[in-house]
């Protein structure tokens, strides 16, 4: 077994098993309590606290330097949202679970810390580790899993790799926050055994296995206090149980309290300058609320972080400069990881045997691709997530780039999803100019697209004080000639100049008392410029802001220009894709969600794909029998249409290198390598749990440890009800036989082979199932779990090993020794001081799968 293999370390009686690893060998103890003991009451407490929207305080007198910290799930933004210094944007995190590979999460680590060291940062906000508890959570996207071991074990891997380049890490959000609706203020009302077999694990998982160096406290409650002042789970689990050293840092804006957080386990309060830490808290040390203790305690622990990440002089950083990976090609892992997450969902045979993908283009003339998200690619998910690639190859030009000349390759819009108009992009050339109030240039910054968002930290030279206006200037050639729809947003005075003409001049006013919401999505107004193609014009839009970020004594604007090029009504465009399919020998279109329906800050409402485009899947594929649908979102959407088709891709968010990946996985060169780490549900209405809106601010987990595939294997559904897709499942180019399985109560090892004709990577999955007369005194558990799984390759007719370990935790349940069978870990609320991990003894079913509906072997094991 290698370290990147998924594996619990709780039964191997260290209480810090992980100290094996490649970095953090230095004890600190000496030069932290030597900087302690230099600092004052006053300079504590600001250590405590943000100095701005991304940053800690420098204190030179003890070789301290300031601290950066960055959003990074997906790419690491920086300090500022600027298309001047871009970011590689990744494929989304469901996509990298789908890869079902902690060692390929691994990699993606050391990528962003090479792309962390390059912007000065040295701490990323990420992973999310939550669970997808139900397929309507706004942020599902930016988790990993349904599964609490997979989730661990990608997440461990992704820390693991950034950590070995030198960069810290804070895993979050800790714990419950697996919905987005009344974030800020619901109780999530868990019992304890669903918090410790699901919840929690996770966050155990990596903790016992990576040790990351910080953990980030969410905004929620569970069972009655808020996780930044949430002393039992912070101090007597995450600390006490698990052997957490690490920092303890607030979600933004998440810290309540003084004295409950710091007493609570909370360490920094972010982002500042004003927050409940600073001067309150030495106020309240003063006034004898909390003892200067435990300051020094939250003091330590800032000072270890800023040790490992090589910003206290004096000592090493937890990774030699020399020892960090180097060289990582940016553009080659994000078309790697995309690739490897893209799940073939359906792929059936064409008029014949030959099944409908890899498309063989020697063996087509011409092919259209439909859709807007085919020209406009939707890449990342919406909310914190955000950044700016230095440029992104759609699903369009990926696959015109890699087709022969001989192939004609069409386009069509077919049906667009977006309500609001896209950034301007494509054929502009733009720059954001900020102004003092007497026209004086303070900065020049190059844009990426239409949109300016500022964050916390203005270009060098602009700040709150000078800064009277800025303008978004540019030039744009069209390729279309017509009626072209532009409009801007944010709240403010807007005036918009199209070739010398004011198009637009007024004010725009936020809609509800959201200062967020106001802030990330401000009002839209739209007006029409007739254009002509091949003719440039220039383009100005200049933004007066009525207030500069979201809250108080937060620096931060957004504004935005968008641009569509001129299109047909809604049925004509429908009708145009149609002709173009039936022309085709292929049709390729790709359906998309958008920033409206996933995102950061609010849960769906639905899982129906947005606008006309079930319709418009339906009537392609009436329309040609050799109809592609790839499915462009980072969470399950419904796809009535599915049994319709010959082929469904799954893309995920696919990251900057969409197209170009697209292009190797279509075209053959690449087989799709992704598994689904969460069931698919046919409907909604399916679904085991639909209840993300809390009721009189509580939301009970009444489903107790019964989600994902957990629920839909116990309540056994009908044909009618069953999930579309079910957890682990992907078809490739290949075909695998399972050739025999051989377990012990420890581990299990499995012997496959490729019967195909190509090479092919399989991801073998371990199950567990007790079987139906043994431990009859235990709790309800699920039919069964997943205990293990490993990723093996081999060649046309070759066969492979994989040697799957199965810890204690498989067999374990949390409760105490008295629990009957009745107990299955739903909403009752009892104290956890009298529970335990329990291991389960009797005959276990192990199952060797492909998917947890396609068991392959099965063997039995008797557990003492």
């Amino acid at each position: 077994m290698t370290d990147d293999q998924p594996h619990d370390p709780a039964h191997d009686g260290a209480r810090h098993p992980a100290r094996g690893l490649a970095y953090d060998s230095y004890d600190y103890t000496a030069a932290i309590e030597q900087a302690l003991a230099a600092l004052d009451l006053d300079t504590k407490v600001r250590l405590l606290s943000g100095q701005d929207m991304w940053t800690l305080p420098a204190v030179p007198a003890i070789g301290l330097r300031s601290l950066v910290m960055s959003d990074g799930p997906i790419g690491v933004r920086g300090q500022e949202w600027s298309a001047e210094d871009p970011s590689v944007a990744l494929p989304g995190p469901t996509a990298l679970a789908a890869t079902w590979d902690p060692g390929l999460a691994r990699r993606v680590g050391h990528l962003l810390a090479q792309e962390a060291r390059r912007k000065g940062v040295h701490v990323l906000l990420a992973p999310t580790v939550n669970l997808h508890r139900s397929p309507l959570g706004g942020r599902h996207f930016e988790c990993y899993s349904e599964d609490p071991l997979l989730t661990g074990a990608i997440g461990a891997g992704y820390v693991r790799g950034v950590q070995e380049g030198g960069v810290g890490t804070t895993v979050k959000h800790f714990v419950g926050n697996d919905a987005e609706t009344d974030r800020l203020t619901v109780d999530n009302r868990i019992a304890p055994r669903p918090l410790r077999e699901l919840y929690l694990a996770p966050f155990e998982h990596i903790v016992k296995n990576a040790r990351p160096w910080g953990i980030m406290t969410a905004y929620n409650q569970v069972n009655g206090s808020t996780m930044t002042e949430h002393h039992p789970l912070v101090n007597e689990v995450l600390r006490g149980e698990w052997g957490f050293d690490g920092c303890n840092v607030s979600d933004w804006t998440a810290a309540r309290d003084t004295v409950r957080a710091l007493r609570g386990g909370l360490d920094v309060a972010m982002p500042g300058p004003r927050t409940v830490y600073g001067a309150p808290l030495a106020e309240a040390v003063r006034a004898g609320e909390v003892a200067e203790t435990q300051v020094d305690d939250a003091v330590r622990r800032v000072l270890l972080l800023a040790a490992r990440t090589g910003c206290l002089a004096g000592v090493p950083a937890a990774v030699a400069p020399a020892d960090v990976p180097r060289g990582v090609d940016g553009r080659a892992v994000a078309r790697e990881v995309a690739r490897r997450a893209f799940v073939l969902l359906r792929n059936e045979p064409v008029g014949g045997a030959r099944r409908a993908l890899p498309v063989d283009a020697a063996a087509v003339r011409k092919i259209v691709v439909i859709g807007a998200a085919a020209r406009d690619a939707r890449v990342l998910g919406g909310g914190s997530a955000t950044v700016f690639p230095e440029a992104i190859v759609s699903p369009l030009e990926g696959l015109r780039a890699a087709l022969p000349d001989e192939v004609e390759v069409g386009f069509a819009v077919g049906a667009d999803p977006r309500t609001r108009v896209p950034h301007a992009r494509e054929g502009f050339t733009l720059r954001a100019r900020y102004l003092a109030a007497d026209g004086r240039l303070l900065a020049e910054i190059p844009q990426f697209d239409g949109r300016v968002q500022v964050m916390g930290r203005f270009p060098e030279g602009v700040t709150r004080q000078n800064l009277s206006a800025v303008e978004l200037t540019g030039s744009y050639t069209p390729q279309i000639t017509g009626g072209h729809t532009l409009a801007v947003a944010g709240t403010g005075e807007l005036r918009l100049t199209v070739g010398g003409s004011v198009r637009f001049d007024g004010r725009c006013a936020p809609e509800g008392n959201d200062p967020f919401e106001a802030f990330m999505n401000p009002v839209e107004r739209r007006v029409t410029a007739e254009l002509t193609a091949g003719e440039s014009v220039d383009v100005t839009l200049r933004f007066v802001p009525r207030g500069l970020g979201p809250g108080e004594g937060l620096d931060g604007l957004n504004f935005t220009l968008g641009h569509s090029e001129p299109q047909l009504d809604a049925d004509a465009e429908i009708q145009e894709a149609v002709r173009a399919a039936a022309a085709a020998d292929v049709a390729i279109v790709v359906v998309a969600t958008t920033e409206e329906v996933e995102s950061e800050g609010f849960d769906r409402r639905d899982l129906r794909l947005p606008g006309r485009q079930d319709e418009l899947v339906t009537r392609v594929a009436a329309a040609n029998p050799y109809t592609v649908v790839v499915v462009n979102s980072g969470s399950p959407v419904e796809l009535p249409w599915r049994e319709q088709v010959p082929a469904v891709l799954l893309s995920w968010f696919p990251g900057q290198e969409a197209g170009a990946a697209l292009a190797d996985v279509l075209l053959g060169a690449d087989e799709p390598g992704g598994r689904l780490p969460t069931t698919w549900p046919a409907r909604l209405d399916d679904a085991p749990v639909t209840t993300v809106t809390p009721t009189d601010d509580q939301l009970p987990y009444s489903e107790g440890v019964f989600i994902g595939y957990r629920a839909w294997q116990r309540s056994a559904p009908a044909p009618a009800t069953a999930p579309a897709y079910p957890f682990g499942h992907g078809l490739g180019y290949t075909d695998w036989e399972y050739e025999s399985l051989d377990t012990t109560p420890d581990s299990v090892r499995v012997r496959v082979r490729n019967a195909g004709d190509r090479p092919g990577r399989e991801v073998v999955q371990i199950y567990l199932a007790p079987t139906p007369d043994a431990a009859p005194d235990a709790p309800e558990r699920p039919v069964r779990w997943l205990a293990g799984f490993a990723v093996v390759e081999a060649g046309p007719g070759e066969s492979a090993e994989a040697e799957i370990p199965l810890p204690d935790r498989a067999f374990a349940v949390w409760g105490s020794a008295s629990e009957g069978s009745a107990a299955s870990g739903g909403g009752a609320q009892r104290s956890e001081r009298e529970d335990g991990w329990r291991r389960v003894k009797g005959v276990y079913t192990v199952e060797a799968a492909h998917s947890v509906d396609d068991r392959r072997l099965t063997a039995e094991v008797t557990v003492g």
